[in-house]
């Protein structure tokens, strides 16, 4: 038992020496966050990376608990091509549980563990500036699109990074809610991967990680692809053999290499430990994306 243990320290070692230094950017959803084990796995993780010299920087979801909120409020949830439609009154309450509730759980959660996090939101520094999002629908092409309106729905359009490189510096781990400001201090929702995305793209990030409920991206027969180039995702794309929900992760994790960042995983978060499972293993758990 206690050669296993040595076996896998002597894998992760060089991986620990590539990261040290580097920013690692986590977008955390899926069951993850809410089963209380792996919970603190994942704080344990997170807290792990600090200790070993990597940046960590935490972007969560937070679809459940908005759900459960707004179920009790008595608020129908409505979706539009998989965007939460956010009028004034669900603004108030994504606001609430995502900058409040879930941001607050996950920074308690690793201080508990030993780490320093602090949570922010988009408008704190002017982190997440956004402008409001339009949806174009078209099903007939001689006529013109139908022009949607998903309520307070935000496009990235820009991020500050002085906060988080501030906090870093210090010690501290960033939790950030995908939350936005517009240019008048409008409230946007936002697409937690997506801002993942551009928040790894802004620090120049090492890697990008999605935790999601899915093994990564898997090939005709539904068997796990360890490793695949940008190439050969867009190829799957074009083919059928990538789509769904897994669509918007892929396009996320090829913007960021188009910016810069090293590689991009896709994991499942149902597995114990999983970041650093993807990080320090030679085999990893998921889909890692790379520029071929």
């Amino acid at each position: 038992m206690k050669t296993n243990v040595a076996n896998i320290l002597v894998e992760a070692l060089p991986y620990i020496k590539n990261f040290s230094g580097k920013t690692i950017v986590v977008k955390y959803g899926g069951h993850a966050m809410v089963d209380e084990k792996l919970k603190k796995d994942f704080a344990n993780d997170i807290t792990l990376l600090k200790y070993i010299g990597v940046n960590p920087v935490v972007v969560h979801g937070g679809g459940p608990q908005i759900n459960k909120v707004l179920d009790a409020m008595g608020i129908t949830s409505k979706f539009i091509r998989g965007m939460r439609y956010t009028d004034d009154k669900t603004m108030d309450v994504v606001e609430m549980v995502l900058g409040g509730k879930v941001n607050k759980e996950i920074v308690a959660q690793i201080n508990y563990q030993g780490g320093k996090a602090v949570g922010l939101t988009g408008k704190d520094g002017m982190l997440i500036t956004a402008d409001k999002m339009t949806i174009y629908h078209q099903e007939d092409e001689n006529k013109p699109p139908e022009i949607i309106d998903p309520g307070m729905v935000g496009n990235v359009e820009n991020i500050n990074p002085d906060i988080i490189h501030t906090l870093t510096a210090k010690g501290f781990i960033p939790i950030i809610a995908p939350i936005g400001v517009g240019k008048n201090g409008e409230t946007y929702n936002i697409n937690a991967d997506v801002v993942a995305s551009k928040v790894a793209s802004a620090l120049d990030a090492e890697r990008l990680i999605l935790v999601t409920d899915v093994d990564g991206v898997l090939d005709k027969d539904k068997k796990l692809i360890s490793s695949v180039d940008a190439g050969t995702i867009g190829e799957m794309i074009a083919s059928g053999g990538i789509k769904g929900g897994m669509i918007p992760k892929v396009e996320c994790a090829l913007e960021t290499l188009k910016n810069g960042v090293k590689k991009s995983h896709i994991i499942n978060g149902k597995l114990s430990h999983a970041v650093l499972l993807e990080l320090f293993t030679d085999s990893g758990i998921g889909t890692q994306v790379f520029v071929g």
